[in-house]
């Protein structure tokens, strides 16, 4: 099988890849720009013959088209995810995630390829009134741009699987955390933590209730609902049975660096326009496929600390604003 990964260079991605490509009879090629990548993260896979690794932008549609010739299913996992400062660059969540999702769908319509799977986000349910939520909720109000263009992506994915019989996977994530991970509330904390460990300033009132998946559960999720399911239109939370409070996670991060640091709250409810207070997937359809998950929340946030503590190089790598 051919496979074809965008944000190949990415946390999710790479992942992936190394996955993949450990059976020798697939090809797969990494597509990514590098704006968030790593080219750290592919140096096993440079060296392995059946791995092709491409620079290049999902919105340079012919280098795409070529890129992705050949192919027979795309993980589709390429996008912005700064949900958080999404107001201050609208653009970029219609052109990264909204125009980008159309560009791969093109290019596999002009490469006879109908089969992908896609990175959502549970973020789609907005502030949802039933919880846990399964994948018939009802959407509400939408509070991100991110949110906003993951679900056009969800409908343009859905078209193209009407319209020419693509078949299509689409994967609502929880937040994932594991090795490669380089972006979120439990990498702002540490980066926090390493500038001043007597005070650590805190987004909202620390009681936000969020739930987080470990990336090689997730991906043994995913393979899951592919190999089992061959709906034309396959949709599925990606979660645990758990969720912690935003407090949880950072006592399990001070706990774990042997720190007590004075906690500053900043804001209500809501750390930001756009975050959610609580998120709670049911994950009973993707259960009955005898998937579940290994790590628990505290386990997968340590594994987290620990990987971003013995790879400094992300910590000074990773630039911006903090997202926690």
């Amino acid at each position: 099988m051919n496979y074809f990964i965008t944000g190949g260079a990415g946390f999710i991605g790479s992942s992936m890849a190394d996955a993949l490509a450990k059976d020798l009879t697939n090809k797969i090629t990494v597509y990514d720009n590098f704006s968030t990548g790593f080219e750290e993260f592919l140096l096993k896979l440079k060296s392995l013959e059946n791995v092709e690794i491409i620079r290049g932008d999902l919105l340079d549609e012919s280098k795409l088209s070529d890129a992705m010739a050949r192919s027979d299913f795309v993980f589709h996992f390429a996008a912005n995810a700064d949900v958080r400062f999404g107001l201050k660059h609208p653009r970029k969540d219609l052109e990264q995630n909204t125009i980008a999702t159309f560009n791969v769908l093109e290019a596999m319509r002009k490469n006879g390829i109908d089969k992908i799977a896609f990175s959502s986000t549970g973020s789609v349910y907005g502030e949802a009134t039933k919880i846990p939520t399964p994948e018939d909720s009802p959407f509400p109000i939408q509070t991100s741009l991110y949110a906003s263009s993951k679900l056009a992506g969800e409908a343009m994915i859905s078209s193209y699987c009407e319209g020419y019989g693509f078949t299509g996977y689409i994967f609502r994530f929880v937040s994932i955390l594991g090795e490669r991970y380089t972006h979120g509330h439990v990498f702002d904390f540490y980066k926090k933590l390493m500038q001043d460990p007597n005070e650590l300033y805190v987004l909202g009132n620390g009681k936000q209730r969020k739930s987080y998946l470990y990336v090689q559960d997730c991906l043994r999720a995913i393979f899951a609902v592919i190999q089992n399911t061959k709906e034309k239109v396959n949709i599925y939370n990606l979660g645990t049975d758990e969720y912690c409070e935003v407090n949880d996670s950072i006592k399990w991060i001070c706990e774990y660096l042997n720190l007590s640091p004075k906690l500053i709250y900043s804001g209500g409810e809501h750390g930001w326009i756009g975050d959610n207070p609580f998120i709670f997937l049911d994950c009973s359809k993707v259960k009955s496929l005898g998937w579940h998950s290994n790590t628990s929340i505290k386990d997968a946030v340590i594994k987290t600390v620990k990987y971003i503590e013995q790879n400094k190089w992300i910590y000074t790598a990773r630039k911006g604003e903090a997202n926690a």
